[in-house]
């Protein structure tokens, strides 16, 4: 089963996420320059967003070099870990087959991203306290034991949708393990719907203890608003599997259903109430969808994107408007591809207090009749989101989205 989500969502002035000269990213999309923000950019603020660490509580996943420092760390109980502590535990994964930068300010840090939950941090810590208290402190069992916390530790949701890729020495205990997760999210680069120019501020700042008539400080900084189309895809089995783990047994099994179905409406709430932080506080740009629009296909695993639908761009002086336009032809490309590939899905429009319709237009009919909802029967049209997660979490998994909220919690709690 595949669970889709598409999102219109307009943004005011804002710098979001900055490519590499500090301009709001973009791309070429229909012949014309888009405003973009990247998907790695969308994944981690809904990730890191209190929406959806709701359900992850401590079972929370961290991205990481600095595992082997923040390992001594906790450990020894402050920030000034002994050398000779962070040196054993850096000994443990050079066995595992992870080595240390050595260079820069923060040498300790390992060469590669490890990605784990704070609960396996903790575990791995406690490890450390009894390896130390061994008369003779061995770093080959303790990677043998940092290994199998390790390959124990994708069963959280943000590493379940997200997944893990660890390159590791092959010659180390930890590549006996598989530790690579599939992901079961994807997202695509949020794009603008309309063609965008980026636009510069020029800015001073007053020194108000001065004494000249000169500006203290004087900048420049780029920003542009656009009206994103947001297109998320989650694969329900591959979740489950992630979460359940190896060869469950059947109360794991069962936990791990419930904790993908929490899952999958807190991720709904955090991708519809997240904006990334780029520059924030001087743009303050937090402006919610207008639209969403979810998908779920049970007799079929074909993903679809529809940015199409804007490949040729959204004209800003349509007499829709905006935002209005860009549903319009968010509404008229869904029915067409529903009804040419005989896409097969229940559908779900969410608009705040129904102010946006999604339409498509049946070209062989008079107006007004011509225009007809994208979403039937009527009941699947949601005025708020609420209402939207609780009725996408039954339609998709069966279970009652108040039986299921609280799974991740429960989880953290036994943990």
């Amino acid at each position: 089963m595949l669970i889709e989500i598409h999102m219109i969502q307009n943004h005011s002035p804002s710098n979001l996420n900055r490519d590499d000269l500090g301009a709001p990213k973009t791309c070429l999309f229909g012949g014309v320059t888009r405003a973009r923000i990247s998907s790695q950019c969308l994944k981690r603020s809904i990730r890191r967003s209190p929406e959806f660490e709701t359900v992850l509580e401590s079972e929370g996943g961290v991205r990481t070099r600095r595992l082997i420092t923040v390992l001594a760390e906790r450990v020894h109980g402050d920030p000034d870990p002994p050398s000779e502590l962070i040196e054993f535990i850096a000994k443990a994964f050079e066995k595992g087959g992870v080595k240390r930068t050595k260079r820069g300010e923060e040498p300790d840090n390992t060469n590669i991203l490890l990605f784990v939950p704070e609960s396996s941090i903790d575990s791995m810590a406690d490890k450390v306290r009894q390896e130390q208290a061994q008369k003779k402190p061995d770093h080959e069992a303790l990677a043998q034991a940092i290994a199998e916390i390790l390959g124990a530790s994708a069963s959280v949701p943000d590493i379940a949708l997200s997944g893990r890729m660890t390159e590791l020495d092959t010659a180390g205990l930890f590549a006996r393990l598989d530790l690579r997760v599939e992901a079961s999210l994807s997202a695509a680069h949020a794009i603008s719907t309309h063609a965008v120019i980026n636009e510069v501020d020029y800015f001073t700042a007053v020194d108000d203890l001065g004494t000249g008539a000169g500006a203290g400080h004087v900048d420049e900084a780029m920003f542009n608003s656009a009206c994103f189309y947001k297109y998320f895809c989650l694969d329900w089995d591959q979740l489950v599997q992630n979460l359940a783990g190896p060869e469950p047994d059947q109360d794991k099994a069962d936990e791990a259903r419930r904790l993908a179905a929490a899952t999958l409406g807190h991720f709904l709430r955090a991708a519809a109430l997240t904006t990334p932080t780029g520059k924030q506080n001087s743009f303050a740009a937090h402006n919610p969808p207008d639209g969403i629009l979810v998908e779920i296909k049970k007799n079929g695993k074909t993903p679809m994107s529809y940015a199409n639908a804007f490949a040729d761009p959204v004209d800003p002086g349509s007499q829709r408007g905006l935002v209005g336009q860009s549903l319009a032809q968010l509404g008229q490309y869904v029915h067409d591809m529903a009804d040419g590939y005989g896409i097969e899905a229940e559908r779900f429009w969410f608009s705040p207090s129904g102010r946006h319709p999604l339409i498509w237009v049946d070209r062989d009919a008079k107006a007004p009749e011509a225009e007809k909802p994208t979403v039937t029967p009527e009941d699947r049209n949601l005025k708020s989101l609420d209402k939207l997660v609780e009725v996408v979490v039954k339609a998709a998994t069966g279970a009652p989205w108040s039986h299921v909220k609280d799974a991740g919690r429960a989880q953290s709690e036994v943990t």
